[in-house]
């Protein structure tokens, strides 16, 4: 029995082991020489494959500042590693020490502040509508009796039923497991409309066959602020990617990486998603803050 209290003893002062330096970042990859950043496969020009496992995108950039700085604060040079997230595993990825940095397009909110944190805003995003150019859909009011698409693990279908535009609407909800996933099902007449951040859905148009047959259409139906996740109560790392992107912010580089991403051509077509930053997205640049998604909707 007392080698048996003995191992269990053992076994609980391990697992604690590995929870504080799940929760100690710095530490983590000091020791292992290894850090996770979580990316996405079509995140728009946000966080996306280039395919054979490599990423790229504005977060990815913005992630790869960070991890430097990661590397002066650890003392030695870290490996990258890219592990691909999706909407319904970010967090909990994040949260068990599987992915140490996601640089995704995830929204600050307040339910998410109670598992995990954000670094500040890097900029503020519209929840918009794309449809078919040729589909005749300008508005909310006109998806009654239409699918709509979104993605497994977002929030943008509760938002466009809990707008006050979409009071009596009925429309089926269609998902798709990642944004990639969602756009085809618009893309093949599975569904009459995306519902997605406005970022997303220009980028996927963009690296689309045919960008001319989409466009986004009608009201803005939230504004959310879309921030890099990392664990919760890991102050050291927290202030190390806060101070990276405050300075990103101060120095003018974030404002030149959102034109590198959005308004000039990338790869792997050289496509221009032509999605410029908007009046909120240079607030929160002038005023760095991690406010979450609630606080914008207050008057």
């Amino acid at each position: 029995m007392k080698l048996k209290l003995a191992a269990l003893t053992l076994a609980l002062l391990a697992s604690g082991a590995v929870f504080a330096q799940a929760t100690d970042t710095v530490a983590k990859v000091k020791a292992s020489g290894v850090v996770t950043m979580g990316v996405r496969d079509s995140s728009g020009a946000l966080s996306y494959t280039l395919g054979d496992g490599k990423y790229t995108g504005y977060h990815v950039e913005i992630c790869s500042r960070v991890i430097a700085n990661l590397e002066k604060a650890a003392g030695r040079k870290l490996e990258v590693k890219y592990q691909s997230v999706t909407s319904q595993n970010r967090i909990p990825l994040v949260q068990n020490g599987t992915v140490d940095i996601e640089c995704g397009s995830t929204t600050n909110n307040a339910t998410r502040l109670k598992d995990v944190a954000f670094l500040p805003t890097t900029f503020v995003e519209e929840v918009r509508i794309a449809v078919k150019a040729n589909s005749g859909i300008t508005s909310i009011a006109q998806l009654n009796g239409k699918s709509v698409a979104t993605t497994t693990g977002t929030t943008s279908v509760q938002t466009l039923r809990k707008n006050e535009r979409a009071t009596n609407l009925d429309f089926k909800e269609v998902y798709g497991k990642d944004h990639s996933d969602s756009f085809l099902l618009l893309e093949s007449g599975r569904a009459d409309a995306f519902v997605m951040d406005g970022a997303i859905l220009a980028g996927n148009i963009a690296t689309s066959k045919n960008p001319a047959d989409f466009k986004l259409v009608g009201e803005v139906l939230s504004v959310e602020p879309i921030a890099i996740m990392i664990r919760k109560d890991d102050a050291a790392f927290k202030k190390i990617g806060d101070d990276t992107v405050k300075e990103m912010m101060k120095s003018g580089e974030i404002a030149k990486l959102w034109d590198k991403w959005f308004m000039q051509p990338i790869p792997p077509k050289n496509t221009r998603v032509g999605y410029a930053a908007s009046e909120s997205t240079k607030a929160a640049w002038a005023n760095p803050n991690d406010k979450p998604m609630e606080d914008y909707a207050k008057k």
